[in-house]
């Protein structure tokens, strides 16, 4: 059974900072992009960030030039660093493992930014 096992939700002041992390196996790390969606209250799940197997990523407009999707390969773990943090960004994120049209699942960090 494939797992993705996230950590590093929690609550934050708006203009702070998180660091999601999601670990999984190295025959899944190593052989699937990687990546973050999140879903907040009353919205469809959108696509946060994405990484390839060889380092190149993607991100959603709304998060470009705060969020940062890097992965380590020593650790089979992808993390996301979450600086400059709004309000907007509360959500459950959850991570990803993606190759063609299998897509496996993280259960959910939340993530809330609140004064």
């Amino acid at each position: 059974q494939v797992q993705l096992v996230e950590s590093g939700g929690g609550l934050v002041q708006p203009g702070g900072s998180l660091r999601l992390s999601c670990a999984t196996s190295e025959s899944i790390f190593s052989t699937y992009a990687m990546g973050w969606y999140r879903q907040a209250p009353g919205n469809q799940r959108e696509s946060v960030a994405t990484i390839s197997g060889g380092g190149n990523t993607n991100y959603a407009e709304s998060v470009q030039g705060r969020f940062t999707i890097s992965r380590d390969n020593a650790k089979n773990t992808v993390y996301l660093q979450m600086n400059s943090l709004k309000p907007e960004d509360t959500a459950v994120y959850y991570c990803y493992a993606r190759r063609a049209w299998i897509t496996y699942w993280g259960q959910g960090t939340q993530v809330t930014v609140s004064s």
